[in-house]
């Protein structure tokens, strides 16, 4: 992967959670609340905060785990896409949907190389201590 590929998978998956988060906010608060004024769903998108910051910084540890937290929103995005009966509602799943089948493919596209590094690392200290 060449760096300026690196730094678009960095750039798409900072964009996508970033959506996200206001996509989250605006859904219970404005678009399509549960309850009419807004809900405490909103809170939903307080977990998406927290790896924020590590994500803007390219941090490989929180880009790692926080792939694995998006599926959680993945799997929400699907459940009310599916089940939610207002049009707006249900097209603000599919959104979700894809925001974070965005942000999955891009952070783990920009995590390849590290990846792949550590396990050369791992085979040559196993070669070594093999010796």
């Amino acid at each position: 992967m060449t760096p300026r590929t690196a730094k678009a998978c960095h750039l798409v998956a900072s964009a996508s959670l970033i959506a996200l988060i206001l996509l989250g906010i605006a859904w219970e608060l404005f678009l399509a609340p549960l309850r009419p004024g807004g809900s405490w769903m909103v809170l939903k998108v307080v977990p998406l905060l927290l790896p924020l910051a590590g994500v803007l910084r390219r941090d490989i540890y929180t880009l790692q785990w926080s792939a694995m937290l998006i599926l959680l929103y993945f799997a929400e995005g699907i459940v009310r896409a599916t089940s939610d009966r207002l049009p707006l509602s249900m097209a603000l799943g599919w959104i979700e949907v894809a925001l974070t089948c965005i942000y999955f493919f891009c952070a783990l596209a920009y995590l390849r190389p590290y990846k792949q590094a550590a396990k050369k690392l791992a085979r040559q200290a196993i070669d070594k201590a093999s010796r």
